[in-house]
């Protein structure tokens, strides 16, 4: 009698706990869920000036429109982007009608594109305010000298074209230029994966629930075919 007892008692502990992480899920799932429409509505709200002094949490992918000069100086950053392969980021310096610099995160280059001359231009832009988070202990150091980066420094950046410390990351401009593909921000590189975690542990209860049942039966019909 003792050993069924055992293997239920473990069995509704363990099914408890699985299905516990897989609530638990749900609900970060929602959650993120939130943050992602919050920050969609951040993104494609109605544009207005560029903050005096913009905060990276409160006004991070701010909706903003500005007139100015957009600058020959410009940081290359090394980038690959779906269906274009490997290339560069182009950080240009952006002078505003108000004498503001900035930085304008124009889009994208293909990787030979590393010498072209960007001309400088007048150009009304709409953008999302940025502070990227791209280096960790694996990044390379960034080569000044030949103007290749391997990750958005933002105060690196800003101390190079003497601006302004957060980026401009274009989404429109009155500009067109075929040189440069605009690359705007999104929420589709920020991970959602509470869905697949939630089945996964659900799945496990599952599993656990039909293995503890399976081997309840299999002891029971053991002791039932045992002779007297």
């Amino acid at each position: 009698m003792r050993r069924p007892i055992v293997l239920l008692v473990i069995g509704v502990i363990g099914a408890a706990a699985l299905l516990f992480l897989g609530s638990w899920q749900v609900e970060r799932l929602h959650w993120k869920q939130a943050i992602l429409a919050e920050i969609e509505g951040q993104i494609y709200r109605d544009p207005v000036a560029v903050p005096a002094n913009p905060d990276p949490e409160a006004d991070r992918f701010l909706a903003v429109t500005a007139h100015g000069r957009v600058t020959e100086d410009e940081i290359l950053v090394l980038a690959s982007a779906r269906g274009q392969g490997a290339g560069y980021r182009v950080i240009s310096a952006f002078e505003t009608d108000g004498g503001r610099r900035l930085m304008l995160d124009r889009g994208f280059v293909g990787i030979t594109a590393h010498d072209d001359v960007r001309p400088a231009h007048d150009a009304t832009i709409i953008a999302n305010l940025h502070w990227p988070e791209e280096r960790d202990s694996f990044t390379p150091e960034n080569d000044l000298a030949a103007n290749t980066w391997f990750a958005r420094d933002v105060p690196q950046m800003a101390q190079v074209l003497k601006a302004e410390p957060f980026l401009l990351v274009l989404r429109e401009t009155d500009y067109d230029s075929p040189r440069v593909t605009p690359w705007p921000v999104d929420t589709s590189g920020i991970p959602n994966n509470h869905l697949e975690y939630a089945v996964t542990w659900f799945s496990f209860a599952a599993i656990w629930v039909v293995g503890i049942g399976f081997i309840l039966w299999q002891s029971r019909r053991t002791k039932n075919e045992r002779p007297d």
